[in-house]
């Protein structure tokens, strides 16, 4: 596969982690809809995503340290809309290492690392 850019990887990584989230809200016995929306909000948001990364950081190993980086630096146009440009950064860079774990069909090691944060 093609090397992508962080932030095609973060696009997709996005999507990923959010379906993840809902699921996981969805196994607790969460159905109703507003309170799934309100819950799946502390996971997705960039706030959540941060704290997300925080979580795991210390058990990433160098090379996802290196997608994550590579999120998390990408240039891009867009400005965040409810939080600072760091935290904004650091959520993208969390979304690109789920999009590179995802296309390179490393599920396992991807379940592991959203168990830790879902818990």
């Amino acid at each position: 596969m093609t090397q992508l850019n962080g932030l095609t990887l973060a696009y997709l990584g996005d999507s990923i982690y959010e379906v993840y989230i809902r699921e996981a809200l969805l196994g607790r016995g969460i159905t109703k809809v507003e309170k799934l929306h309100n819950e799946a909000i502390k996971y997705t948001s960039a706030k959540g995503q941060k704290e997300a990364l925080d979580k795991i950081y210390n058990v990433l190993t160098d090379s996802e340290i290196q997608v994550f980086k590579r999120g998390r630096n990408a240039n891009s146009d867009r400005k965040p809309k409810n939080t600072d440009l760091a935290t904004y950064k650091q959520s993208t860079g969390f979304e690109a290492l789920i999009g590179f774990l995802y296309l390179n069909n490393e599920k396992q090691r991807l379940e592991e690392l959203l168990k830790i944060i879902i818990k």
